[in-house]
């Protein structure tokens, strides 16, 4: 056989071999890759769509923004293409909750910026992804502060399969499809555009269970002011608070008993009694904090008893005043504050005892200072003109400076007890210690605030709102004595 005769026979049997391959692959390997590529080509295109839509959101793209949802749903026409936009708009979900802890932010913040922003149906729709996204996380690796938020929030996954999820939801908001899509798409677009804020809680998977509570990982903070650089003379918040939760060395019975009486102090129509309830309430807390800090000192805790913090939401109307007085709420209870305005927060640094006594007693006296503010009515000039606004915002800042200076006598008079029942001089300096970490921990997470003073324009409103401080204000009785043990 000649060299040209053998090489044509190779050259066959190469080309058989070939063919022998193809038709081996071909009826199970060729549709199975050409499907997969098809899905692969569809998701891409999805997560396209979902891109240029949050552009368009934060653009104010009205157009762009309908050309995408369009497309959205007419790729969810069929099963497979409705099923592809959920795993998109799912993963999409899953992953910017997941970057918003990594900002620092924690479920309570997030419902409240995502209502503040989008309104009250997208706040539900991200309890959704809170609770879709919470699944990935061991418990063991959940604070105890998180796992807290999340059940106020009842952050629970209520649907069968996630690939449902939206649809569930639209039934349950009485939504159609392109409208789930939209509102979707706004709760993505809040939910990547929210700043880096200061890390109060380890997020999920990074705490253990026998080292949550202590604050050793709690962001530090302090100061009068706001984050965003807009100081407040006094830092400031109101509303639904992201922490602290109670510290597991706290006595239940205490808390459970303030709330108690601030609750009969808010329902109460009769202003000595509230005066008295409330001013027991501030007593307690005051008298709790320094018998936590005796026990702090005296068991060598230094180390791990350190300042944590919470953050308050405050409310737009009349942000200022509310400010102000959860600021001098957190001053008189040996705590700082730092409202950070654009976000509708304000960040309280304290020792958990005293974040505790904050939260309680600002809710408190927001709410009796705004029921005292709606009973005086609307205002009018010579003119005719409404001057309700000024008077409210006068109201409410003289009711803060009242109440800050009798929740401070009140606090000085509970540790001028406590330091002659001491009887050898160690109370000053322990409450001196934890003043200063407080400062040194908001100073750390807050170095560069301005401070700001609260404005009062009409003169009726500030005497009204003086007044009503003092009736609903925190003045000691002396019938009205602290029991921390009881």
């Amino acid at each position: 056989m000649g060299s040209r005769n053998r090489e044509r026979r190779k050259a066959k049997q190469k080309a058989r071999a070939s063919r022998g391959r193809d038709q081996a692959a071909g009826p199970a390997a060729g549709p199975f890759y050409e499907e997969r590529s098809r899905r692969e080509l569809l998701a891409e295109r999805i997560d396209r769509l979902v891109v240029a839509a949050m552009n368009a959101l934060i653009d104010q793209d009205d157009a762009a923004l309908a050309a995408c949802v369009e497309s959205l749903v007419a790729t969810s026409g069929g099963p497979s293409g409705r099923r592809a936009v959920h795993r998109s708009l799912t993963g999409w979900a899953d992953r910017s909750v997941e970057a918003a802890w990594q900002r620092g932010w924690q479920p309570v913040d997030v419902h409240r910026i995502v209502h503040r922003r989008a309104g009250p149906r997208h706040a539900r729709l991200a309890v959704d992804a809170i609770a879709l996204q919470m699944r990935r996380y061991a418990a063991a690796t959940v604070d105890e502060r998180w796992r807290a938020q999340l059940e106020a929030l009842d952050a629970t996954v209520w649907w069968d399969r996630d690939d449902a999820w939206l649809d569930a939801w639209g039934e349950r908001e009485n939504r159609d499809r392109a409208e789930v899509l939209v509102d979707t798409l706004d709760l993505l677009g809040v939910l990547n555009t929210l700043p880096e804020i200061e890390t109060l809680c380890p997020p999920p998977g990074t705490a253990r269970r026998d080292t949550a509570g202590h604050g050793e990982e709690d962001g530090h903070g302090d100061g009068h002011g706001d984050g965003d650089g807009h100081g407040h003379g006094r830092g400031t918040a109101a509303g639904q608070a992201s922490g602290p939760q109670p510290d597991p060395r706290t006595n239940p019975r205490i808390l459970d008993k303030v709330r108690a009486l601030l609750a009969k102090a808010e329902s109460t129509e009769f202003a000595e009694e509230a005066e008295a309830l409330t001013a027991k309430a501030q007593e307690l807390m005051a008298r709790h904090s320094i018998d936590e800090a005796l026990l702090a000192a005296a068991a060598g805790e230094g180390s791990r008893d350190a300042p944590a913090g919470c953050r308050v939401g405050i409310d737009s109307s009349y942000e200022v005043a509310k400010a102000s007085l959860l600021d001098v709420v957190a001053e008189a209870n040996r705590c700082r504050s730092v409202w950070s305005k654009s976000l509708g927060f304000a960040t309280v640094i304290g020792f958990r005892p005293d974040l505790d006594a904050v939260e309680l007693l600002y809710t408190s006296l927001l709410v009796q200072a705004t029921a005292a503010m709606m009973t005086a009515g609307s205002r009018q000039d010579r003119a005719g003109r409404s001057r309700t606004r000024s008077f409210r915002q006068s109201f409410l800042a003289s009711f803060a400076v009242r109440i800050g200076q009798r929740l401070m006598a009140a606090t000085e008079q509970v540790s001028e007890q406590a330091a002659a029942e001491a009887g050898d001089g160690r109370l000053l300096p322990v409450l001196a210690a934890r003043t200063d970490s407080v400062r040194e921990a908001t100073e750390t997470m807050f170095p560069e605030i301005v401070a700001r003073s609260v404005s009062a324009t009409d003169r009726e409103g500030w005497a009204s709102g003086r007044a009503a401080a003092d009736l609903a204000s925190l003045l000691t009785r002396d019938e009205v004595t602290a029991d921390p043990r009881g």
